[in-house]
């Protein structure tokens, strides 16, 4: 069955709908070749939609086509709203994170645990699936709507083990149905109410929510399996006690807005708050808190993909061979499968609902990424240096230029001609200055690992010299680290 497209983006005057076409076809392909009845996507670049799109249908029985503002269940990726809320009570001061859970629910006091010395369940544990609970995805599909009564019974009946808490990573939405209830009693309302005035409306998340039923008939994506060659619709299940670990809907409008938020905190930077919570607890919860098994895969052209990472706060974490630092969370529910997924690098996220099960956007989001930053359309933001780096750049450009004592022992750390002399250091100068001829000094950074940390070319008659040096601990910082080296040319390779 062929599927209609329509584009249905922002539009930024730096970025025209043509400098997408290729997201589009790529994403348009992937829903045609995997039966997804309706799709939407959207570009969010240094803290704006910069482009959506969207293809097929929102509802089958009346054709309607999704757009940017058409509301999806995206199941799991409410994880992070539920952690987000954890952290901001944090902040407040109203629990630490390190609490025993039971603390707050009791009805987990029961708990038999699986060895003597296991340690009790912390609402850390719960945040970085390392409480010991086993897997519970399929199961986990059909609890968004029990009543908090039944979710009492059940943790008196207690939970099974499948590990000791805090040893090893394994995927529970049980314990983010637990961590809803801890946001509810903590905070003294709802946890629907509590995310509502605390996430959504200050970032203007107007028509995000967790009630299906709440969202106005000609915006809601209907959701279906496909079976026996044809599409059957699922149930929307509506809010309950599970819904902290699986319930929120949303469009590609709003969830822009989130994800921008999470990027705003990248780089740390001077200014004021604007999003819900503090930025430094906005990059806490993209630390990664639990590691997880590394995979191999091969794609489509027979490369090998590494993939590393694991579980932050509500989020996972991860690094590929072209990207080493990767934020993201998928969501799958029986009618549904979303993605969103940004690099903090590159200011750069994106975002991709289906309504079909499970729709895996992975692969897909993963080839949009490659795509942007192959011409340039992303590119990593530039790490600011300290003025001490600067300093000592000029200075030890300074040293290669033309060799001075007296500037050598004002730059260097009380290490560096311990490690290797003066004598030596100067004679390895002279010695390649003899072989390049004259240097001039440079006019920026080559790389900038951080704001101690850097590398520059100094060029020079008969070829260039290349310059790294790392500053100390010490104030005011001096050089601890130097390498002075011939440049050589620079090729760029991944592990594929």
């Amino acid at each position: 069955m062929r599927i209609a497209i329509a584009v249905v983006g922002l539009t930024l005057a730096l970025w025209a709908q043509a400098d997408f076409a290729d997201v589009d076809k790529l994403f348009q392909d992937f829903a045609s070749a995997n039966h997804v009845p309706g799709a939407a996507w959207g570009i969010v670049i240094d803290g704006r939609l910069v482009h959506a799109g969207a293809a097929g249908y929102r509802d089958l029985e009346t054709k309607s086509a999704p757009n940017a503002d058409t509301v999806f269940r995206i199941a799991s990726m409410t994880k992070s709203f539920t952690a987000m809320s954890i952290l901001e009570l944090r902040d407040e001061g109203k629990l630490s994170l390190d609490d025993p859970a039971e603390k707050y629910v009791p009805e987990l006091a029961s708990l038999k645990y699986p060895t003597t010395d296991s340690p009790k369940i912390t609402v850390r544990h719960l945040l970085s699936h390392s409480e010991g609970f086993p897997e519970d995805n399929p199961w986990g599909d059909q609890q968004l709507s029990i009543g908090d009564d039944q979710l009492s019974q059940m943790l008196r009946g207690g939970i099974p083990f499948s590990n000791a808490p805090g040893v090893a990573y394994e995927y529970s939405n049980y314990g983010f149905m637990i961590l809803g209830r801890i946001v509810g009693r903590v905070s003294g309302v709802p946890y629907a109410d509590y995310v509502a005035a605390n996430i959504l409306r200050p970032l203007g998340m107007m028509s995000t929510t967790l009630e299906p039923s709440s969202v106005p008939a000609d915006r809601l994506a209907h959701g279906y399996r496909w079976e026996d060659n044809q599409w059957k619709e699922e149930r929307q299940l509506p809010h309950g006690a599970g819904g902290a670990m699986g319930g929120m809907l949303t469009s590609i409008n709003d969830l822009s807005k989130y994800v921008a938020a999470y990027l705003s905190a990248w780089p740390p930077h001077d200014g004021p708050e604007t999003a819900p919570i503090r930025r430094a607890s906005l990059r806490e919860m993209q630390q990664m808190w639990r590691p997880a098994g590394a995979t191999v895969t091969r794609g489509a052209a027979g490369a090998i993909q590494l993939n590393a990472g694991g579980y932050a706060f509500g989020l996972r974490v991860s690094q590929t061979c072209n990207f080493k630092y990767i934020v993201s969370h998928t969501g799958g529910l029986p009618g549904f499968g979303s993605i969103m997924q940004w690099l903090p690098e590159y200011g750069a996220g994106v975002i991709a609902f289906g309504n079909v099960t499970y729709t895996a956007w992975g692969r897909v989001v993963a080839n949009v990424f490659d795509a942007l930053a192959k011409d340039r359309r992303i590119k990593p933001r530039a790490v600011a240096p300290s003025k001490a780096l600067t300093d000592a750049r000029d200075a030890v450009s300074q040293l290669v230029i033309k060799w001075d004592d007296a500037l050598a022992d004002r730059v260097a750390a009380e290490n560096l001609f311990l490690d290797q002399s003066k004598d030596r250091r100067r004679a390895a100068i002279s010695e390649l200055r003899s072989r390049v001829g004259a240097c001039t000094p440079p006019k920026d950074f080559d790389y900038i690992e951080n704001a101690l940390r850097g590398r520059w070319t100094l060029t020079c008659e008969r070829g260039n010299v290349q310059v790294a040096i790392t500053l100390a601990p010490t104030m005011p910082p001096k050089v601890q680290l130097m390498g002075i080296r011939p440049a050589m040319p620079v090729t760029m390779e991944n592990c594929q």
